[in-house]
Parts: structure tokens; C-alpha cells; sequence
């Protein structure tokens, strides 16, 4: 290279002893190979981006054959160099100075790759506002008798409590979607996880009717997880891998609520209600802040100008219409929202009676009762990270959620049967029955995401919600009937299987003509 270089410049200099056309007078020796070999780099490096012939150079990307043609037009009996700017060389260093390492392509690649990628960094954020807002939502009725005292109100009213903070979520989800888009999915999460602080404190003051409206804003905070949660992972989550993703974020509901039983009730025994609620509030504060690194990656799709709005969509009763209407966006819409709130249905009733149901008809214990719910959300947590994990392996999630409502059909008439004989047994039923009955949310929620429109992915996971959250509070009313009429549990979780099992029948007969054809 070096011996090219002083080749080229000698030509260059003997060219300009002899006076061509167009070349300057001599300058002396090594001015002349100077000049010229800056001049031969110069327009080598602007004609190709080539790496430069002079090794003192900074290298550029390599184009081979373009780089030889500029060279060769330097060269004596060949067209004159085109006019270009005067590109001052870089002069060898001192001897025994160290030479600058040229930037490696591969070093800056490497430097990247620490970053976390971007599907990281959406469900670390979305799965830890789950977890903390379950956590948050879980605790009101686990501090429910003290907190009803307080309040100067009997204990049964913390079912009025409970309501309430359902109303808030279906609320939210009717609502919302003008002020999610208006604020972008993160900021919405972190306003949501405001609106549960406040809720808190506000039922931490005594007074029964503020208790009321406390839980309404509980509730309100709580709706942001799922549409905000879907739009933020559906953006962001590899394809092969969504439903799993989706599934890891939704195990946040039984994972916060399997840290609310085991952190809340020593809390208020220790500390008292007051405290437990101070501590609450400082968790939802934190995890606020917590948040707020991810907004600048997560939130570029917000359109803040494009619903000016959305405070007033509110409390606008077309919002809830607009809503509704977005499940007409995609053929199998109708049928996801449906076997969704089939699921709701049945997840209610055994959330709600299980433990009563074990503990009145086969003689066990309270703790026994607790321990039989305990192992039924871990086992949903569980499920809900396995069944996401292999509904990406099938690829067809609608038939997986057919298969799934059958299988928890079965699940649950054999905990019916099971129910008398206590132990491993009853455990082992209480276990599967958590993991295909309670376990589906996250395979249901990457199929709404995944078949939604961009656009409307909020707005469709929002409205499918909606009616999963009727079918939460309409399933436990008409499971009390029939016990009341049946004089019995059996018959109340039968019929409440069966439902599902029927629905889950309809999605596979319904799904193989168009797999078929």
C-alpha cells in the first residue's frame, strides 16, 4: 500500500515537471506526492466511498471496481481529475507514537446489543403495572371487615365495595379509549396507577359513602392494564413468541394476588388499616415512578392532538357505543368476545365458591379451604405461562381456546366429584382446574391483539373486556340462584361447565371449514 502510494505520487510529480495542462508548478518532492496522493484518495473516497488507498486514512465501506477507475484516471495519459474539494491528509504519526485503532463495524453492533430490546422493556413495564395494581385491587377486600368498621358500615358491604370497583373497570373500558390515544398507553397506565392511589386514600377516610366513590376510582385505575398492556405488546412482541408474551404479562394478575394474601393480612394485624393503606399508596407511587423510563420508547405512537376531547368522551354514552362497534372490525371478533365471556363466567364462580363450596359440603377446615384456593391461582399462573407458550406452538388460537373450554370442563366435574375425598386428590383437582379454567386469559387477549386492526387494538381488547367484566358479575348472581333452587353446589358448577364446554365445541366446529378450505 505504502509503496503504491509513493508510485502514484512520483507520477504526479513528474507530471507537473513536465507541465501538462491543467496541474500546478513543482513544489518540491514531497509536497508534489503529498498533493497527489491526497488528490488520488480524495476522489477515490468521493467517487466510490471507498476505503482509501492511504492506510493513514480514516476506512470507508469497500466498492472494489470503482475505486480503480478513479485511481486510474490520476494516472499519466488518462483524463484529468474530476474538480473536487481539497481533502487535507492525515499525516503519519511520530515514531514510536501508537496508531489509532480504525473504528470496527462490529464494535458498535456489540455496543447495541446491551440494549434491551424493545419487546423486553414493553413486558417488564406492562407485567409489573399488573402485578401492582392486582396487588393493589386484591387487598381491598382482603382488609375488607376492619375496613367496613372503619367506615361505620356492616361487614357484608364490602360486596357493595367490590361492585363498585367492577363498575370503575367497565367504566374505564367504555370510556377510555379516547384518553389512552389522547395520552399514549404508558402515561394511561401510569394515570391509572394515580387514580388507584387516590382511590385508596380516599377509602381510607371514614365515611361510608366516600368508601363508595374510593372504590369507583380503584376500579377506574385498574381498567388501563388491558388495553394499554394489549397496544403496548402487540407493538412491540416478536410474532413467533406473542401469545407466551401476552400470557407472561397476564400471570401478573395471580401473582399479585398470591402476594396480597400472603403480605395485606399480617400488614393490618401488625400495623393496622391506616398503615397497610399508607403503604399501599407509597407502592402505587413508586411503581408510577418506576415506569416513567419506559414512556419515552413505548409511548411514540400517542396521537395527542387527535382527541382533544377525551375528558368529556367520559362521560359520553356514544364513547360506549364506539367502543362496542369495534368488534366489527374482524370476522372472528364476535366469536373471541363470546368464548371470553364464557371464560369470565366460570373463572368468577370458582374464584367466588370454591373455598365456601369445599369448606360447607366436605367438612374441611378454613385454612384447608385456603390452601385448596391457593394452589388454584398458582396453578393458573402456571397455566397461563405454558398454554401461551404452546398456543404459539399450534398457531391456531381459536381452536386452542375450543380445546381449552372443553378440557376445563372436565377439570371442573372432576373437583365436583373429587370434592369429598380431600388431600392430594382434592389439591391435584383444585390444580388443574387453575390451570386450563383459569389459565386462558393471556391466549385470549394475544387472538383479540393479534386479529384487531393497529389501530384499533385498544378499542377491541377494551370491548371485548367489557363483556367478560358483565359476565364476572352476572355469573356468580345466577350461580346463587341455583344453588338456592338446586339446594346444592354440584349442579351450579355442572351447568356452569357446561356452558363453556358448549361454547368451546362451537369454536372448533366453526374453525376447521375455513381451516379447511
Amino acid at each position: 500500500m505504502r509503496l503504491g502510494r509513493m508510485r502514484l505520487g512520483r507520477m504526479r510529480l513528474g507530471h507537473a515537471r513536465r507541465g501538462a495542462p491543467g496541474r500546478g508548478p513543482w513544489r518540491g518532492r514531497w509536497q508534489g506526492t503529498r498533493d497527489a496522493s491526497s488528490r488520488i484518495s480524495s476522489a477515490c473516497c468521493e467517487v466510490c466511498r471507498n476505503e482509501c488507498i492511504i492506510p493513514d486514512q480514516e476506512k470507508r465501506p469497500f466498492a472494489g471496481l470503482t475505486a480503480r477507475r478513479a485511481v486510474g484516471a490520476a494516472l499519466p495519459g488518462t483524463a484529468a481529475l474530476p474538480a473536487l474539494p481539497y481533502v487535507p491528509p492525515v499525516l503519519s504519526p511520530e515514531p514510536g507514537a501508537r496508531r489509532p485503532e480504525p473504528p470496527q463495524p462490529g464494535k458498535e453492533g456489540r455496543i447495541r446489543t446491551l440494549r434491551a430490546p424493545l419487546w423486553a422493556s414493553a413486558l417488564a413495564g406492562t407485567l409489573l403495572v399488573q402485578t401492582v395494581s392486582s396487588f393493589a385491587s386484591i387487598s381491598v377486600p382482603i382488609i375488607g371487615p376492619p375496613l367496613m368498621a372503619q367506615a361505620g358500615l356492616p361487614p357484608e358491604s364490602i360486596g357493595l365495595v367490590s361492585a363498585m370497583s367492577s363498575a370503575g373497570i367497565c367504566w374505564f373500558l367504555a370510556c377510555g379509549g379516547p384518553m389512552l390515544d389522547h395520552h399514549g398507553p404508558v402515561r394511561t397506565l401510569q394515570i391509572g396507577l394515580l387514580c388507584t392511589a387516590l382511590g385508596l386514600a380516599v377509602l381510607s377516610v371514614p365515611l361510608g359513602v366516600l368508601a363508595l366513590a374510593g372504590a369507583l376510582a380503584v376500579g377506574f385505575g385498574i381498567g388501563p392494564n388491558t388495553p394499554a398492556g394489549s397496544q403496548i405488546l402487540i407493538r412491540s412482541a416478536p410474532p413467533a413468541h406473542r401469545t407466551l408474551i401476552f400470557s407472561i404479562k397476564q400471570a401478573g394478575v395471580p401473582l399479585g394476588g398470591a402476594l396480597a394474601g400472603l403480605a395485606v393480612a399480617p400488614l393490618v394485624v401488625r400495623h393496622g388499616v391506616p398503615a397497610t393503606l399508607a403503604a399501599l399508596i407509597a407502592l402505587l407511587l413508586v411503581t408510577t415512578l418506576l415506569v416513567q423510563p419506559f414512556r419515552r420508547r413505548l409511548d411514540g405512537e400517542r396521537d395527542a392532538a387527535g382527541h382533544p376531547g377525551w375528558g368529556r368522551a367520559l362521560v359520553q354514552p356514544a364513547a360506549m357505543m364506539r367502543c362496542v362497534s369495534a368488534l366489527r372490525a374482524h370476522p372472528s371478533l364476535p366469536m373471541l368476545t363470546a368464548i371470553g365471556a364464557s371464560f369470565s363466567v366460570l373463572q368468577a364462580c370458582l374464584t367466588a365458591f370454591t373455598a365456601t363450596y369445599v369448606f360447607t359440603r366436605h367438612g374441611a377446615s378454613l385454612a384447608e379451604a385456603g390452601q385448596v384456593m391457593a394452589v388454584m391461582q398458582a396453578a393458573s399462573m402456571v397455566g397461563r405461562i405454558a398454554l401461551g407458550w404452546l398456543a404459539d406452538r399450534m398457531g391456531h388460537a381459536l381452536r386452542h381456546l375450543g380445546l381449552q373450554a372443553i378440557a376445563s370442563a372436565l377439570a371442573v366435574a372432576l373437583l365436583v366429584a373429587a370434592g369429598g375425598q380431600g388431600g392430594w386428590v382434592l389439591h391435584g383437582c383444585a390444580a388443574l382446574v387453575g390451570f386450563t379454567a383459569i389459565g386462558w386469559n393471556g391466549v385470549h387477549m394475544a387472538e383479540l391483539a393479534r386479529v384487531a386492526p393497529l389501530p384499533l387494538v385498544s378499542s377491541v381488547t377494551s370491548a371485548s373486556s367489557l363483556f367478560g367484566f358483565v359476565g364476572s358479575i352476572c355469573g356468580p348472581l345466577l350461580f346463587t340462584l341455583l344453588v338456592g333452587w338446586s339446594g346444592g353446589y354440584a349442579l351450579a358448577f355442572h351447568l356452569m361447565a357446561a356452558q363453556l364446554a358448549c361454547l368451546g365445541a362451537v369454536c372448533l366446529f366453526l374453525k376447521a371449514p375455513r381451516q379447511a378450505g
